[in-house]
């Protein structure tokens, strides 16, 4: 009996084989290439449940925002609080069908892993520099993997405090022992100046040394963890506050670089660390994505024939950051600005005026659009009647469909996700997010071909219908490594169609792949008596699609 399964599954693979060696069109639907978009061009497809979309929510450290909980850090069992905390935000992503996590992992020069270059984060024990007796960033990446989350580390490169009384404003001695801006305070400067409200320490951008140091200490996570992007919020030079100024005078006369224009030299300080990492992330692991999300605004059209019609704040002018020339120098793989305006009747502003001025600021590169959205001002009366419509962020997913360019949305942040006020996550997770979706593919990024797997069985149990696999000469040789699998169910029993697999109507489930051959799966929302025919495609862990595997039919 053994034999004749080998002597089956060796036939299903020469047959697999085969099929992926013909064009989409001449493929049975056995050979249907789910990936491919030349599959997808005469299909009608529901823009409701795309095939493909980033979608996220930030989960953010800083002053303890979403995780950890403050209360965690006095908790009786300080490391069960914390971990039930994070699984608890991880169940709320996989409810609303998200498909990546954007952690805060080194929110003020400090580190939520045991790093040799920064010390350990306050937010988790209440301490800066306090050991908190375990890995967070290990548990962190592993139990977003279990559930088929990407996980991108989300680090702050040049937050040094916070400010006081919570933080430690611009008294380096308030900082943790082993700080290195403690040790360095050359590389620091307050900004504003200490004695003024608000005031808290940043690492120079404009020091060679300290630009070198931030990456060193941000490579360290990108390293030894298995982290699939790194992401870089809006903080680069400090917001302006009042008059204040930078104080990098001295700093400016020594490392110029023949730039007489200080503004222009800031820009280039905060290129240089685009550019830097990025090359330094590809060089470490050529898979790990490298995206920001920077102030909504770039330039205004006054300021700019280039910029978008607005009125409002250009990131260009007060933070130094160039966000258009990463894209189109491609240091990036995502961008995700920070849209958090209502529609209309905001000329400083307006979300409908700035979506289509980054979709045509991408088009043409290589770098993806994600939207970054305001679930924090939703049902908030301080941000006024606009946000007291529950309508108004399901509108601004409406409005990305009219442009192709727009690949996802990042939602700020989990616990304003999770409170869910006037019911408006319910309403935009009901009319955009009610199937899965897959994480759009990189095709600019290294990927080998892979083949689908063999479906072994699909049995009817109590709960529901298990579906078993094997992925077969998984990595080997010339063939890519499966990091997950896209499973789709079709009502009744027959072969179908390449249009079947064009968008997520039929895409009931991804499913992590675990170490060894048979890989399972229950659809436990499959319906006793009913006839169904599901297929089971291999991801690698840039998303690529394998061809469908065979049929497998529960009657």
């Amino acid at each position: 009996m053994k034999a004749t399964r080998l002597r089956a599954a060796g036939l299903a693979v020469a047959l697999l084989g085969a099929l992926v060696a013909v064009s989409p069109t001449a493929a049975s639907a056995a050979g249907t290439d789910a990936n491919d978009a030349a599959t997808t061009t005469s299909c009608t497809t529901d823009p409701a449940t795309p095939k493909r979309q980033f979608r996220a929510m930030w989960i953010s450290s800083v002053v303890n925002i979403d995780w950890p909980s403050k209360a965690s850090q006095t908790a009786p069992d300080r490391i069960a609080a914390q971990q039930a905390e994070y699984l608890g935000l991880l169940d709320l992503a996989k409810k609303l069908n998200h498909n990546a996590v954007v952690v805060q992992v080194r929110p003020t020069a400090d580190a939520l892993w045991p790093s040799p270059h920064e010390p350990w984060s306050e937010y988790l024990t209440g301490v800066r520099g306090q050991d908190p007796g375990w890995d967070p960033l290990a548990f962190l990446v592993a139990e977003s993997h279990k559930r088929n989350l990407e996980f991108h580390a989300w680090f702050n490169p040049y937050r040094v405090s916070m400010p006081a009384p919570g933080g430690a404003g611009a008294d380096l001695a308030k900082l943790a022992p082993n700080h290195p801006a403690r040790q360095h305070p050359e590389w620091t400067f307050a900004y504003p100046p200490a004695g003024v409200a608000g005031s808290r320490l940043y690492y120079n951008p404009g020091i060679p040394e300290v630009r070198e140091f931030v990456q060193t200490a941000m490579m360290d996570a990108v390293t030894r963890y298995d982290v699939d992007g790194v992401h870089f919020d809006d903080y680069f030079y400090p917001y302006p506050s009042g008059t204040h100024q930078v104080p990098d005078d001295a700093t400016f006369a020594e490392f110029n670089r023949g730039f007489t224009d200080r503004a222009d030299w800031r820009r280039d300080n905060i290129n240089l660390l685009m550019q830097e990492m990025s090359a330094k992330i590809k060089a470490a692991k050529s898979w790990v994505k490298f995206g920001a999300s920077p102030f909504g605004i770039w330039r205004n059209k006054s300021a700019d024939p280039l910029g978008s019609d607005t009125t409002g704040s250009q990131s260009y002018d007060i933070i130094s950051a160039d966000t258009r020339k990463w894209v189109k120098e491609e240091w990036i793989d995502y961008i995700v600005p920070q849209l958090y305006w209502y529609i209309g009747q905001y000329p400083a502003a307006d979300y409908a005026r700035l979506v289509p001025w980054w979709a045509e600021t991408v088009r043409g590169t290589r770098v993806q659009l994600y939207i970054g959205q305001a679930d924090y001002k939703s049902g908030d009366p301080a941000y006024g009647a606009f946000w007291q419509n529950p309508r108004e962020l399901s509108d601004h997913l409406t409005l990305n469909r009219s442009y192709p360019e727009v690949l996802g949305n990042s939602h700020f942040s989990a616990v304003q996700v999770r409170a869910n006020r006037l019911g408006a996550t319910d309403i935009y997770a009901a009319e955009h997010y009610s199937r899965p979706a897959l994480v759009p593919a990189m095709p600019h990024l290294s990927a080998k071909p892979l083949l689908p797997p063999l479906v072994t069985g699909a049995q009817r149990q109590d709960d529901g219908v298990r579906l078993s696999w094997r992925q077969l000469a998984d990595g080997v040789g010339p063939l890519g490594k499966a990091a997950s699998y896209a499973i789709y169910r079709f009502d009744g029993n027959g072969l179908v169609g390449k249009c079947g697999f064009a968008d997520a109507s039929h895409l009931v489930g991804t499913v992590r792949a675990t170490p060894g051959a048979v890989q399972s799966w229950v659809d436990t929302t499959a319906e006793a008596g009913q006839r169904y025919t599901y297929h089971v495609t291999t991801l690698d862990r840039l998303y690529n699609e394998s061809f469908v595997s065979l049929p497998r039919f529960v009657r």
